[in-house]
């Protein structure tokens, strides 16, 4: 019984999954607390992307807008 009990305490695999699971819980709440501080800049960056690409397809529509790769 005395070896199984030292067996146990000499495995360490499961210490290699924990750690593990430390590192990965550690960069889930820094990302998450960065895209939470910046999330008011994001959000005005995706606007000005999102109103450029629409314009982009309004001007693609309407016809006029960019030379179409002709010179």
């Amino acid at each position: 019984m005395l070896t199984i009990v030292k067996r146990v305490l000499k495995d360490e695999s499961g210490a290699t999954a924990i750690e593990y699971g430390l590192i990965a819980a550690l960069v889930s709440v820094a990302a998450i607390t960065t895209l939470t501080t910046m999330g008011g800049s994001l959000d005005s960056i995706f606007g000005v992307v999102d109103t450029a690409l629409q314009n982009a397809a309004t001007s693609a529509d309407t016809g006029s807008g960019g030379t179409g790769g002709s010179t």
